[in-house]
């Protein structure tokens, strides 16, 4: 008989997971608590690892969209723009894309009617996780009809983000595993670029405590990113997301920083929320496995988590194939396989963090000094090309030839 999994949560790491499954010779089950898929998206960036991964879950549909043009600009105080290496300028060449760009690609694997179609219940959501001696017990409840039922499974995997239901039903209350960071963000498309600046451009205007990125892309507008640090995280959910906003960047008055905040009150689809990482033991407890965020959430500063859920997804058909017969062992070498690459990154993010936000003065002064010698640097890097491409028989390139 063939093994069913009821996976909780249509993003990315459940998608991908549900991919890894069906290689594996599983019948996999997405419920979904929202009442449709979601499209659009924030800025991402997918790794050599992500690439590789959505390689390998046959994502020949990926739509990339790293600038063919543009510069990045750092702003400062006084408004004057200066060169500044970007976020796709780190070292690993990151690709750049938007979120439904990655979850239409994996949308497209395993839409219900496709080769590879997966049953997906929308308005559905877990009330109630039972484990018995060879399957677990899971009462759904469909918000649509307000029916609840209960049905087995060979296999429960989280994928319902930071604020798992699943982690929290089977492994506890949310304090027990979210690291909080004193931070929040804010995540949307823009309808345009910001004027006087080329259309995939990428702008950053940092401060202590605060900063605002606008993300150029190929093909579409850009996408921006308001981040900023607070003490009094509970504070941050009161009251207007909009005003409190104003009142958090109001006074960096650039053009660029007000077209970004102009944009948001009619922004239809955004992200804000606090930011966290999520540190557990273990992934998984018997046959209740966790994935994505809701297992480890490297979180935004990072950088890394769309890179992470779809390896994720890919390392679990393989352990699973690896291991048809115990669901332990698969779910340990799996976990084996993804532990020290989620630890490097997840202490990684630290240092991101400064880069995206400097936490203070000191830090910012850093920060620029860095952006400073990182764009001299690479100014002489391309001097130097250009004076071994103009000068036949100097340079490594040429000497190799000679030889």
């Amino acid at each position: 008989m063939q093994k069913r999994a009821l996976i909780v949560g249509l993003g990315i790491a459940g998608m991908s997971a549900a991919i890894g499954l069906r290689r594996a010779g599983w019948t996999p089950v997405i419920v979904e608590r929202a009442p449709g898929r979601r499209t659009g998206g924030y800025f991402i960036n997918l790794m050599p690892d992500g690439m590789e991964a959505a390689a390998g879950l046959g994502l020949d549909r990926l739509r990339t969209r790293s600038p063919e043009a543009g510069s990045t600009w750092s702003l400062n105080r006084r408004g004057h723009r200066r060169p500044a290496p970007g976020w796709l300028d780190l070292p690993g060449h990151p690709t750049a894309m938007v979120r439904g760009d990655v979850e239409a690609a994996l949308w497209h694997r395993i839409r219900p009617g496709g080769d590879d179609g997966v049953e997906v219940r929308f308005g559905t959501s877990p009330l109630e996780i039972t484990e018995r001696d060879s399957a677990v017990e899971v009462l759904l409840n469909d918000a649509s009809t307000g029916r609840r039922s209960r049905e087995t499974f060979d296999l429960v995997i989280g994928a319902d983000g930071l604020r798992s239901t699943v982690r929290r039903l089977v492994f506890g209350p949310h304090e027990r595993f979210m690291t909080t960071w004193n931070a929040m963000i804010c995540a949307f498309p823009l309808p345009g670029q910001a004027p006087s600046f080329g259309a995939q451009d990428s702008l950053i205007s940092a401060r202590a405590g605060r900063a605002v990125w606008v993300f150029g892309l190929a093909d579409r507008p850009p996408t921006a990113l308001l981040t900023y640090c607070t003490k009094d995280i509970d504070a941050q959910f009161t009251g207007d997301r909009t005003e409190r906003l104003r009142t958090v960047f109001g006074d960096m008055d650039h053009p660029a920083v007000r077209h970004v905040l102009d944009a948001l009150p009619s922004t239809p689809d955004y992200l804000f929320d606090s930011v966290h990482q999520v540190k557990m033991e273990r992934w998984s407890s018997g046959r209740v496995m966790l994935a994505g965020d809701a297992a480890w959430c490297l979180n935004l500063f990072s950088g890394m988590g769309t890179t992470a859920a779809l390896r994720g997804g890919a390392e679990l058909g393989r352990a699973l194939e690896e291991h048809p017969d115990s669901l332990g062992a698969a779910l340990a070498a799996w976990e084996a396989r993804l532990r020290p690459f989620i630890t490097t990154h997840q202490r990684m993010a630290r240092l991101k963090h400064q880069w995206f936000v400097p936490t203070n003065r000191l830090l910012g002064g850093v920060r620029t000094l860095a952006m400073r010698l990182a764009v001299n640097a690479r100014r002489a890097a391309t001097e130097e090309r250009l004076l071994q491409a103009a000068a036949p028989g100097r340079g490594p390139a040429v000497r190799a030839v000679a030889e």
